[in-house]
């Protein structure tokens, strides 16, 4: 099943609005997209938008940490100065978007504190990362994205009947 990316009558462009997620983005526009939306919590992120930064994210921390080790009492260490502050510039993001993607699965953000369980909790987050999208994902999007439909529910009737005097009049 593929999932076809809606046309925005917004400037008819191809490229979403930030608020809605972009399937199939190529990894620079993911990228940028990810620093766009630095300390966003809140909407979604599809899967080539997360993925693709966890990609540019790892090799950068890879290149910086490669380039020159720190020293700590004499012994070498595995990162470097400028790994670290690599790190510091995207844990933030990093987690806006994993929360953003978990979202558009439907999912709670507060299901990435799975993270801190070691193995067990890491494999299950990274599933739930790769998850297809949920159309019921939805409801984490904002009101005020372009394109954005209030699914059609139906009306709600109470459970029980109104006291006497209370109900509708005719």
């Amino acid at each position: 099943m593929t999932v076809h990316q809606p046309p925005y009558a917004a400037g008819g462009a191809a490229v979403p609005p930030l608020e809605l997620p972009y399937y199939g983005a190529p990894p620079l526009e993911a990228v940028k997209r990810v620093f766009k939306k630095y300390a966003v919590f809140t909407g979604r992120a599809s899967r080539s938008e997360y993925w693709w930064w966890f990609l540019a994210s790892a090799l950068a921390s890879g290149v910086l940490n490669s380039i020159g080790t720190s020293v700590v009492n004499g012994q070498q260490t595995g990162t470097s100065a400028l790994g670290g502050l690599w790190f510091l510039a995207t844990v933030v993001p990093g987690l806006a978007v994993a929360a953003r993607r978990l979202h558009d699965v439907n999912l709670s953000a507060w299901l990435l504190l799975l993270a801190v369980i070691p193995v067990l909790g890491w494999i299950a987050l990274i599933v739930m990362l790769a998850h297809r999208e949920n159309p019921m994902g939805q409801r984490f999007d904002s009101n005020t994205a372009a394109g954005y439909v209030q699914p059609p529910y139906p009306p709600q009737e109470p459970p029980y009947p109104p006291a006497p005097g209370r109900g509708p009049t005719p």
